[in-house]
């Protein structure tokens, strides 16, 4: 097939250091590649890829200075992306923060096939993390636009209605993600974006209470007050240097090297999380993850055997002490099976060609009706 991925503009791919969304369309698109698909990917110049890459930004816009609020060459770069449409059988297009919302009028009437993957929790619009309130007036769109979630909870937990015509679940490169073989170490693990959702200050804890040590790895959102003030205050004063230990951001290879060492990963989440990649991730390398069963965490691990599932933080720390029943080989090969690249591609084309199959009697380019005029 002639694939179209448009990634959003904010974040290289793959990231040097965080960036879920990235990490995902960075390894769609080498399996697309990998199986013989022609795909071109729409992203700034600073992009990594095997396929062909169009850009129209020399840098990722956060690594140029651009701040989260700033969507007008977020539009841009979907308006021109959107400009090549009719050169392919798909449209790909990701949808994972405010600025991306532009998606929904810019391809509502899209004569070519397409399909928007919601990577957040939607809607975006929260306190401290996007500005505004404006999500709801692009529901006017919304429904005509083919959408893809990425785990039934994801699905099941938007509150609008959206065109959902699948669930994909996200998938690693396993050639990637080999253990080093190195000895594994005594301490516990936690990876991530420092924000309360994430629960970090509960994986201090119950470390502490199982007195395990705890390695701390991942980043303070420098755009977000509430990750500064969270690191800062609540999570600063916890790291001692020795039980628990802050290592900072990793590059991929240090995150696969602290993740095979690992006896295992702690995952206390304090929201609906619509995947966790980190999740597989660590699994992928043989490392169990004790998590709360919260947003997609029942879908990806099975508990007892690729790690726990922990109902609260005293479940959790009574699962500390097992952790070693778990297989790491077993635990690898249920990622294989089910959150591999390949598989990723694999359920992303069958749609793709479904849609391009059904779409001139089921998906006429339409436009939405106009909206209410607001009374002065």
């Amino acid at each position: 097939m002639k694939i179209a991925q448009i990634a959003t503009p904010w974040i290289s791919i793959p990231p040097k250091n965080y960036g879920g969304t990235e990490v995902v369309i960075y390894n769609l698109v080498e399996a697309l590649v990998a199986q013989g698909h022609d795909v071109t990917l729409f992203a700034p110049g600073d992009a990594r890829t095997s396929a062909k890459l169009v850009s129209f930004f020399p840098k990722s816009l956060l690594e140029s200075g651009v701040p989260w609020p700033a969507h007008l060459k977020s539009y841009y770069h979907l308006y021109k992306s959107l400009e090549h449409a009719q050169e392919f059988d798909i449209v790909h297009t990701h949808l994972s923060s405010s600025s991306d919302l532009y998606i929904f009028p810019l391809t509502a009437s899209l004569a070519t096939p397409h399909v928007t993957t919601l990577h957040s929790r939607f809607p975006f619009d929260r306190v401290n993390i996007w500005t505004g309130d404006a999500d709801y007036l692009y529901m006017e769109w919304a429904p005509y636009v083919p959408m893809i979630a990425i785990s039934e909870s994801a699905r099941a937990e938007v509150p609008h209605k959206l065109n959902f015509v699948g669930v994909v679940p996200h998938g690693l490169p396993m050639g990637q993600f080999r253990p080093t073989g190195r000895k594994r170490g005594d301490f516990f693990v936690w990876l991530g974006r420092f924000v309360p959702d994430k629960g970090v200050h509960l994986a201090i804890e119950a470390a502490k209470r199982a007195q395990v040590p705890i390695v701390l790895a991942g980043t303070i959102d420098r755009y977000s007050q509430e990750s500064i003030r969270y690191y800062h205050q609540v999570i600063e004063p916890l790291i001692d240097g020795k039980q628990v230990r802050y290592v900072g951001p990793v590059s991929m290879k240090e995150k696969i090297s602290l993740l095979s060492r690992a006896r295992g990963f702690l995952n206390p989440i304090e929201w609906e999380e619509p995947f966790g990649i980190v999740m597989i991730e660590s699994m992928a390398l043989g490392c169990p993850v004790i998590s709360f069963a919260r947003g997609a965490a029942p879908e990806i691990i099975v508990s007892g055997k690729t790690g726990f599932l922990a109902h609260d933080l005293d479940e959790m720390v009574a699962c500390i002490p097992r952790i070693d029943e778990i297989d790491r080989n077993v635990t690898r090969m249920h990622i294989e099976e089910h959150f591999s690249a390949p598989v990723m591609a694999k359920e992303y084309v069958e749609i793709y060609e479904k849609l391009v199959k059904t779409w001139d009697n089921v998906a006429q380019p339409r436009v939405a009706e106009p909206a209410m005029p607001l009374r002065a």
